[in-house]
């Protein structure tokens, strides 16, 4: 018999791998497969892959996976071959119940792109499992005047198998009295009637034993057994009899224990103990005794358990009326189970693709789910919908599945993420409803450029700094994420394409942070302005500007200078002042400038020093020189004046001007009228007059320098032109730097600043003189002449060598070239 149940098996598992798909009602292939149960764990069913259409290797690469629609997976698949597989034992019994065909539902989800099949398995039944009587050792008492062709019902035997595999009959072992009579019920499993073929003689036999047994059409057949013990009762010529051969209720699954479902009567015509009547249900399937139970003495059937139309929708009750003699008749209870909505709709979620860009476009799907209501009967149309208004739809795609799918722009900056709530609700009535929640998150995209605090900059640094000094820095905020929101920074070279702001200025990359790279000059340069780039760090790189200004702040760093007296040296600066002069009258005025600015540039006038301190006066805003008393006889002719000039910086600085001063007796009358006119209201503002010789005498002298510098660079082409030669030896100690720091973006210099060293020839240790700015325009002379010195005199030229050095060696250094 194993052999047999072995090949039956084997021939089960070769009937599993035949496929067949079909096209449901929507459109959407569905592929169905079959298997045998109790198929061991690792059994092939079938390959996925191949039925799909897609390549070996395809399922992997596009993540596939199984989503059952129950909480358990009952297959699993491998992704490298695409073969199904049984991941464990199947038992169709737990599986089903008796519920036939048996089929597993499930769900194959692939991604990228996101897309899902539909597929079932339908387990067939093998037979496993053998027809059981629950009471094995069943009593019947037939009293000894009972008619020939009376019929007792046999309670059914149980077999948990479906189709040729359940109960088909029942036997009866060899006996004179009884033969066996099978019958069919409308709900459940067929049932046994012993038939009476010979009377009973109680005392003849007071017991008669049989044997019946349940056979099932499995192949090989399997049966179970009970014994039947029947006593022979003396005479009760009355059987009970029921009001009604079949009773019918109809009863909500949503009744509480307890809850009456019919009422059963039946009366006796006998009389005493053999018209008292007993109520039973003991003949009865396991599920029946365990749903129902009936009151022996009134015959009401009540719920003894919870009913669920989706799992039974008719119970067949088989009800017994026992009289005191033992006579009993039989009657049936038919319940109908009337579904209500007591099952929310379920949602399963097959799939989610999370995170998801920010630059998805319209329509993207996001999640793969399904929507099952138990109750489909009465639960009505099932609706789905957002709880939350959302940038998301949901979107029908075939029976009871649905997509979630963007139904706006998204946006990072504004919303990371998302936990989207999913309703479902049926109709009802009640009307019920089911949530769940998908967490979406919203991965980023460079889409934001940097974006500076402030529109434009403006930083302050103070003249003579060191080189290398923090000024300020720049800062730029990008709202996107990771790699897409680190800033870079760098200077953008001018329109004019003039790239000396690089030699001022020198950012940190990193951080925004502004360096001067150089010493500032308030007098050379008072500001100037750049432009800073910020740049974010996405695959697609967006960038921002900003202008910068930066204002140099002026340090007192530059001494007044005299303009008018001349302080050169060369000339004596004399005023005449007539020994008539009135009170106040005015000598002469000294003109001085200051090259800082502001408060720094402020100058006031002070005599320090005088022959006679009581005869002059110095206006200290203007520096008016004018007379405070007559001229006496007394007083020297030749009266000397220091003024001190000095501004207002911190610390102060000061020079000095020196003023010889004549008072004289012989100035004609012409002259000394047009002297005093000067003092009458109608003259013209000596102020003013000062100012314009002021710059009459700055105008000359500018003049003067120029014109002496183009003489003396003609005259030394002329002169050393053939000499060059000769004095190549001269500069052969001499270093001229022609390396360019290049400053810019990286933050270094970039203007070429070249000087030229010397040693002092000719003493011991060649002592480092002397550092001076090189114009490397002036090309060498060439000219055999001689070398002409400031004073005039002549040099040989053998001499020329020395020519730039004084008695003690050092250098003496022009100011033309300092």
């Amino acid at each position: 018999m194993a052999v047999a149940r072995k090949k039956l098996l084997q021939s089960r598992q070769v009937g599993s791998l035949l496929l067949f798909l079909c096209l449901s009602v929507g459109g959407a292939a569905t592929i169905r497969y079959s298997v045998a149960e109790e198929m061991e764990s690792g059994s092939f069913v079938a390959n996925v892959a191949k039925d799909l259409g897609l390549e070996v290797g395809k399922l992997a690469a596009r993540g596939a996976r199984l989503v059952s629609e129950g909480n358990k997976l009952h297959f699993r698949l491998h992704r490298k071959t695409g073969d199904l597989f049984v991941k464990e034992k199947l038992d169709r019994e737990s599986l089903c119940g008796k519920v036939d065909p048996c089929v597993l539902h499930f769900e194959i989800v692939l991604v990228e792109p996101l897309q899902s099949f539909r597929a079932e398995v339908r387990v067939f039944d093998i037979n496993d499992n053998a027809p059981v009587f629950l009471n094995k050792k069943p009593l019947l008492k037939i009293p000894e005047s009972t008619p020939m062709g009376s019929r007792f019902p046999l309670q059914s035997a149980q077999d948990l198998d479906v189709g040729l595999n359940s109960l088909q009959n029942y036997s009866l072992s060899a006996n004179p009295y009884f033969h066996l009579h099978t019958r069919f019920r409308s709900h459940g499993p067929k049932y046994a009637e012993l038939v009476l073929d010979k009377p009973l003689d109680r005392e003849e036999q007071p017991e008669i034993n049989l044997t019946i047994t349940a056979v099932d059409g499995g192949s090989p057949p399997k049966s179970g057994i009970a014994h039947i013990r029947v006593e022979v009762l003396d005479v009760n010529d009355h059987v009970p009899q029921f009001s009604r051969l079949v009773y019918r209720a109809q009863v909500r699954e949503n009744s509480a224990n307890g809850s009456l479902v019919a009422t059963v009567t039946a009366t006796d015509l006998d009389e005493g103990s053999n018209k008292e009547i007993t109520y039973s249900v003991a003949q009865n399937p396991e599920i029946i005794l365990q749903t129902f139970q009936i009151d022996s003495e009134t015959g009401e059937v009540r719920l003894r358990g919870p009913l669920d139309f989706e799992a039974i929708e008719t119970y067949d009750i088989d009800i017994q009326a026992t009289d005191g003699g033992g006579l009993s008749a039989h009657s049936k209870v038919l319940v109908e189970v009337v579904d209500v909505n007591d099952n929310p709709p379920e949602i399963t979620v097959s799939s989610v693709s999370s995170p998801l860009p920010e630059d998805s476009p319209v329509q993207t799907v996001v999640a793969l789910f399904s929507i099952r209501d138990r109750d489909i009967r009465v639960g009505g149309k099932i609706t789905c919908f957002l709880k939350e208004d959302l940038p998301f739809a949901v979107k029908p795609t075939f029976r009871n599945s649905y997509s979630l799918v963007t139904d706006r722009g998204l946006d990072r900056e504004e919303v990371s993420g998302y936990n989207i709530t999913l309703v479902a609700m049926d109709t009802g009535p009640p009307t019920l409803s089911s949530e769940t929640v998908i967490e979406v998150l919203i991965s980023d995209i460079n889409d934001n450029p940097p974006v500076f605090q402030e529109d434009s900059y403006i930083l302050t640094v103070r003249e003579n700094n060191s080189p290398a000094v923090f000024i300020g820095k720049v800062h730029a905020v990008d709202q996107d994420l990771g790699e897409n929101a680190q800033v870079t920074y760098s200077l953008l070279p001018p329109k004019s394409g003039d790239l000396s702001v690089f030699a001022y200025i020198s950012i940190n990359s990193d951080n925004g942070k502004l360096y001067a790279l150089r010493t500032m000059d308030y007098e050379a340069i008072q500001d100037f302005q750049f432009v800073v780039k910020a740049t974010d760090g996405g695959f697609l790189s967006l960038s921002s500007q900003v202008t910068v200004r930066v204002v140099v702040l002026d340090d007192n760093d530059n001494r007044p200078m005299i303009l008018y007296p001349l302080q050169n040296g060369t000339l004596p600066c004399n005023d005449l002042v007539p020994k008539s002069a009135e009170v106040g009258y005015l000598v002469t005025k000294v003109v001085a400038v200051d090259g800082d600015s502001g408060q720094n540039s402020w100058l006031s006038y002070h005599l320090l020093k005088a022959t006679d301190p009581g005869l002059f006066s110095v206006q200290q805003q203007n520096g008016e020189i004018r007379t405070l008393r007559h001229v006496s006889e007394r007083d020297p002719m030749m009266q000397k004046l220091i003024i001190l000039v000095q501004d207002h910086g911190q610390p102060a600085l000061s020079t000095t001007a020196s003023l010889n001063i004549l008072l004289v007796d012989g100035f004609s009358e012409p002259y000394l009228q047009f002297q005093e006119s000067f003092k009458h209201p109608t003259r013209v503002n000596p102020s003013t007059k000062y100012l314009v010789i002021s710059l009459a005498v700055l105008s000359f002298l500018f003049l003067l320098s120029v014109t002496l510098i183009f003489i003396i660079h003609i005259c030394q082409k002329i002169k050393y032109r053939e000499k060059f030669t000769v004095q190549e030896h001269l500069y052969d100690d001499c270093n001229f730097p022609n390396n360019l720091v290049q400053g810019g973006p990286s933050g270094s210099m970039s203007q070429p600043c070249p000087y030229e060293m010397c040693s002092a020839t000719g003493t011991g240790n060649s002592e480092f003189r002397f550092l001076k700015r090189f114009m490397p325009n002036f090309p060498f002379p060439h000219s055999t002449g001689e070398v002409k010195t400031e004073a005039g005199s002549s040099l040989p030229p053998d001499s020329d060598r020395n020519r730039s050095w004084g008695s003690e060696g050092h250098a003496q250094v022009s100011d033309d070239y300092m």
